[in-house]
């Protein structure tokens, strides 16, 4: 699911000038081009833990947010990043931990 302004991390891979799979691999530090493209994929429903998905947006100069990696439980892993410009809003159902 992507809010706002996004672009989910198959269609940054799959985008004119952007990185190689190989590419991203490197500048996130995953140990294999296989768990990128499974992120890629949704292969298995799996996401990127916390620090990849934060190493994911830095390395693509933030086309791909963090909080469209995880976006059940991003707000309670980082929520200085609730009301930021293009963040998603909080489910009103989720408490937000802090």
């Amino acid at each position: 699911m992507c809010y706002s302004v996004c672009m989910n991390l198959h269609d940054y891979l799959a985008s004119p000038g952007a990185l190689t799979v190989s590419q991203l691999r490197e500048k996130v530090g995953v140990k294999s081009d296989i768990q990128i493209r499974q992120w890629r994929h949704g292969y298995a429903n799996r996401k990127p833990s916390p620090k990849f998905a934060t190493a994911i947006e830095e390395a693509t100069g933030g086309a791909v947010k963090r909080w469209d990696l995880r976006p059940e439980d991003w707000f309670e892993i980082w929520p200085h990043l609730i009301g930021k410009k293009g963040a998603p809003k909080v489910p009103a159902t989720e408490e937000v931990k802090g």
